[in-house]
């Protein structure tokens, strides 16, 4: 290892030179196996691989995280599929290890934002979760180890220039970080908080029932949002995020954008949308466009004539709002975080359109007395954390 890595450039083309480096002249604690990662790469790298490594910590199971441009797309732990899972992962009769199920939720929590992404192993990648890998488009990966196998096949794509960074499971960063914005550094101490059930003990509506399924979701989208750009919200179930509102400037947006990801994570499964037939040979990504617009209130303006015959063999029989909406009125169960308190009631009403029962978010508002009411409105749990989890 070395103490500094000279990068191609940084953010942008432009801004030259670029490195990473340890200030206290020790070892980075990485090494590249292949490829040439960039300043926005590591950046995805370290945000995401401290996620996951929080994930494991806090359930037990290997997690795996998919990032964009220094944000989850999604994250998850390795619990096994749903046959219906598995066809909306296009991971039908594929052999799937923990780890695999791991990343094949995380990277089909939103598959359009995940294309090019970069991935976060928690546990050394196997075989069965490169071979996933080896099938999607994506920038790099960094885990703690690779099986030989597992290297062998990640190292065969991009013709040989894929990013594999390998990191040292034990390293620990210094107790205070810093970062220059305009020649001017900031410093602060690094955020070490321990996210766990322990938090969500101070459930202040009437519904008091929080399972041990929902504890786990409510983690995972709080421990996802401490590495998401904020403001930011987090939809998660079933062991997985579904739905990430990142990096917007009003909390309701947060909750628009991640309900939306949502609903069309939980329309992927709606029987029309699984009947969809496909012509052969057409790629993921074009499977994953058109599904999207499919599922989109465009649908009838984009696939015209001309058009759907690309995607598919059979003109498909459109998906009616009245059915989207039937649909989605039959999910219930989601978890809910927010890296801030919820200034108004508008947020809880949004997030029960997308399935929301279980809501953990700091409180600390001048209108919590509304927000509750909303809440016990509809007969949501939630729980009062008092962490705020900003991210920048």
């Amino acid at each position: 290892m070395a103490n500094e890595l000279e990068l191609k450039y940084g953010c942008n083309p432009n801004q030259k030179p670029a490195r990473i480096f340890m200030q206290d002249g020790s070892d980075l604690p990485i090494k590249v196996l292949c490829g040439r990662p960039g300043y926005i790469n590591f950046l995805d790298a370290f945000n995401g691989w401290q996620l996951v490594r929080e994930l494991k910590a806090a359930t037990g199971l290997p997690a795996a995280a998919s990032f964009k441009h220094v944000s989850p797309a999604g994250a998850a732990v390795g619990l096994p599929l749903t046959d219906t899972l598995k066809k909306i992962y296009f991971t039908d009769n594929v052999e799937l290890s923990p780890l695999a199920c791991a990343y094949a939720r995380a990277r089909g929590a939103d598959r359009m934002s995940s294309f090019g992404d970069w991935i976060s192993l928690s546990d050394v990648c196997d075989l069965p979760t490169a071979q996933l890998i080896a099938k999607e488009v994506s920038d790099g990966i960094i885990a703690p180890g690779y099986t030989e196998e597992a290297l062998a096949v990640l190292k065969g794509k991009k013709k040989g220039n894929y990013n594999i960074v390998e990191i040292d499971p034990n390293y620990e960063p210094a107790a205070i970080e810093r970062k220059d914005v305009f020649g001017i550094t900031f410093e602060q101490g690094h955020n070490n908080l321990k996210i766990d059930s322990e938090m969500l003990s101070n459930l202040v509506t009437e519904n008091k029932n929080l399972p041990e399924e929902a504890k786990r979701d409510l983690v995972i989208a709080l421990i996802t949002l401490k590495y998401t750009q904020s403001n930011s919200v987090c939809y998660a179930v079933d062991g997985q995020v579904i739905g990430v509102g990142a990096g917007q400037q009003s909390r309701i947006h947060c909750t628009r954008l991640a309900g939306n990801k949502a609903d069309i994570w939980h329309l992927r499964q709606h029987p029309k949308v699984l009947g969809l037939q496909f012509v052969p040979g057409l790629g993921r990504a074009n499977r994953d466009n058109a599904i999207d617009v499919y599922i989109s209130d465009e649908c009838e303006d984009v696939l015209g004539d001309d058009v759907w015959q690309n995607f598919f063999t059979l003109r498909p029989e459109p998906l009616t709002a009245a059915e989207k909406k039937e649909w989605l009125a039959s999910f219930t169960g989601v978890s809910l975080g927010s890296d801030a308190f919820f200034p108004f009631g508008d947020n809880v009403e949004r997030a029960r359109r997308s399935g929301v029962s279980y809501i953990a978010q700091p409180g600390g508002s001048i209108r919590d007395d509304q927000v509750i009411e909303t809440c016990n409105r509809y007969g949501i749990a939630m729980a009062f954390t008092g962490i705020r989890l900003f991210h920048h």
